[in-house]
């Protein structure tokens, strides 16, 4: 929950309060020893989340367009719009 909402220090504060006064939460002293943890070490927790969370690939291009049906065996199927997405990816680096 704290990594994922990369939690300011003040966040982190009210957050671990809260777990610490939740029946079966935890102790004080494990309260103090994540939010030390968290001040030196989150800045690379949330760019590893980043990390892992990216794609391998980049969006190099996309092409799209609507189309309508102007001819159908059926009435009700006339005009109806059909959407086509054309999508180009590309490792990073190439």
């Amino acid at each position: 929950s704290i990594a994922s909402a990369d939690m300011d220090l003040n966040q982190l504060e009210a957050f671990l309060t809260a777990q610490t006064k939740k029946q079966g939460g935890i102790t004080s002293d494990q309260a103090a020893v994540i939010a030390k943890f968290w001040k030196h070490h989150r800045i690379k927790i949330h760019e590893n989340l980043i990390n892992q969370s990216c794609w391998d690939n980049i969006l190099k291009n996309i092409n799209w367009r609507v189309d309508l049906k102007s001819q159908s065996r059926h009435v009700d199927q006339i005009n109806t719009p059909v959407a086509i997405v054309e999508m180009e990816l590309g490792k990073n680096g190439q």
